[in-house]
């Protein structure tokens, strides 16, 4: 199951569309949905959290903890509508086209991307773009 959460005033229009999105993801990287849950949050909360769990002391736009068993995807994926609002403004592009992105991001981690090295982080956005073109593909 799919769920979205908030722990700030943002809330997510047309849940049933993204969960759809989402959910053509998990069939294109053939795997399976688990328990997901992507928290709506500030920079305040996701900050606090990158120092609880992670150590880091930084500002970052999402934090994903997988508990992915097999093929079956579980986890939670915390991002930062603020910090969101923020590289959208950076790299000039719209506010929904930056959330589906990191939206993307998080669960392509749980599918097994990273993006520590240059080329993980290459074939994270190739990935993460190519995902973001079939949100408005029907099926």
């Amino acid at each position: 199951m799919i769920n979205f959460f908030n722990e700030n005033n943002f809330e997510l229009e047309n849940k049933p569309t993204y969960e759809n999105w989402l959910r053509k993801v998990l069939i294109s990287e053939e795997k399976k949905e688990g328990d997901i849950n992507y928290i709506f949050c500030d920079d305040e909360y996701l900050h606090d959290i990158n120092v609880k769990y992670l150590n880091h002391d930084d500002y970052t736009d999402i934090i994903s903890f997988d508990n992915t068993v097999g093929n079956i995807l579980h986890g939670d994926i915390f991002i930062s509508t603020e910090r969101v609002a923020e590289n959208a403004l950076k790299f000039k592009v719209s506010f929904d086209e930056e959330l589906k992105r990191v939206i993307a991001h998080g669960l392509l981690h749980f599918c097994g991307y990273k993006d520590k090295s240059e080329e993980d982080a290459q074939l994270m956005r190739a990935k993460e773009n190519e995902k973001i073109k079939m949100f408005h593909v029907e099926q």
